[in-house]
C-alpha cells in the first residue's frame, strides 16, 4: 500500500470511528486530508482500533517521520564539541528543532495533569505533535496508567507536578516518552515555582537511571502556555540537570536541551559560554 493510500484508509477508518464525522466529505487534496487525520487523532478518546487499522496507522506514521528526517542523537555535537569547557559540556546537546525527529531512548513530553495528551485539533503544542506521531497507543498507554492511578488514589485523582510517567514511544524514534506535568505561573514566578520546574528535570533523570535510559531529550517545560520565564527556566534547566550529571557519574552518555524558538537557543547556548 501506497502512502497516498494508507492516507485515503485512516480518513476513512477514523471517520467512521468517530461517530460524529462519519461520512463527512473530504477535499481530494493530501494536505487536506493530512489535516482531517490528525485532527480526527487529536479529538479521539483513548481506545485502540482493529489490528488491521492500526497496522496501517503504524507504517503511514513512520513513513511521516521518515519524511521529515529522522535525526540520530548520537551524531549531534555536544556543547564541549562546540568549544565550551563549562561543566558536563561533553554530556550536552542543544538542538534547535522538532522533538519528534530524534532518535534517543526518552524524550519528554510537557503533559498536563489529566495526562491523555492534547485534544484541541491541530494544535501546535508538543503534546499534541508528540501523541499525534506516536500513534492512538501513545494516548491509551497514559489512559491506562491513569485508571491504575485512579483505583489506588480516587476518581479524582490528578497527576501531581514533577512526577513524571514513562510509557513507549511507538511510532516515534525515541524508543520512549517520560510525560511530565511542570508548573504552571499564573500570577509571579515564585520560588516553589522554581523548586518544581527544578524537581521535573530531576525526577524525570531519576527515571532514566532507574529504567535504563543512557540518553534523554527534554522540552522547554512549563514555558509558553504556562508562562514560566523563558529565560530563568533555561538557567534552572542547566544548572539542575549539571548537578545531577556530577552526582550520578556516567548514569546517563547524553542529554539533548531540545528548543524551538531562536530566543530559547540563545537563553541554552548562553550557560555554556
Amino acid at each position: 500500500m501506497e502512502q497516498n493510500e494508507r492516507l485515503d484508509y485512516l480518513v476513512k477508518r477514523f471517520l467512521d470511528d468517530s461517530g460524529r464525522y462519519k461520512g463527512m466529505e473530504v477535499a481530494d487534496d493530501p494536505a487536506e486530508k493530512r489535516t482531517v487525520l490528525r485532527s480526527l487523532m487529536n479529538i479521539r478518546m483513548p481506545g485502540l482500533l482493529d489490528e488491521e487499522s492500526l497496522r496501517i496507522q503504524d507504517e503511514y506514521l513512520k513513513a511521516r517521520i521518515a519524511e521529515n528526517g529522522i535525526v540520530e542523537t548520537d551524531a549531534l555535537p555536544t556543547a564541549a564539541d562546540l568549544g565550551s569547557t563549562a561543566a558536563n559540556a561533553e554530556q550536552i546537546i542543544i538542538w534547535q528543532g522538532d522533538i519528534t525527529r530524534l532518535a534517543c531512548d526518552a524524550i519528554v513530553n510537557a503533559a498536563n495533569s489529566q495526562m491523555l495528551g492534547c485534544f484541541v485539533p491541530m494544535h501546535t503544542c508538543i503534546d499534541n505533535c508528540i501523541h499525534t506521531f506516536a500513534g492512538i497507543q501513545l494516548r491509551q498507554a497514559c489512559a491506562e496508567q491513569m485508571a491504575a492511578l485512579r483505583q489506588r488514589f480516587g476518581e479524582d485523582y490528578e497527576q501531581p507536578t514533577a512526577v513524571p510517567m514513562l510509557t513507549d514511544g511507538y511510532n516515534l524514534p525515541a524508543g520512549h516518552v517520560i510525560h511530565i506535568v511542570g508548573p504552571i505561573v499564573q500570577d509571579r514566578l515564585t520560588r516553589r515555582h522554581e523548586e518544581d520546574l527544578a524537581a521535573c528535570y530531576r525526577n524525570t533523570l531519576d527515571m532514566c537511571l532507574a529504567n535504563g535510559l543512557r540518553s534523554v531529550a527534554f522540552c522547554c517545560i512549563s514555558t509558553g502556555v504556562f508562562h514560566f520565564p523563558n529565560k530563568r527556566a533555561a538557567q534552572i534547566a542547566v544548572q539542575t540537570v549539571r548537578d545531577w550529571l556530577t552526582a550520578h557519574p556516567d548514569a546517563v552518555d547524553r542529554v539533548i536541551f531540545n528548543v524551538f524558538k531562536d530566543e530559547d537557543k540563545e537563553y541554552y547556548e548562553q550557560q555554556f559560554v
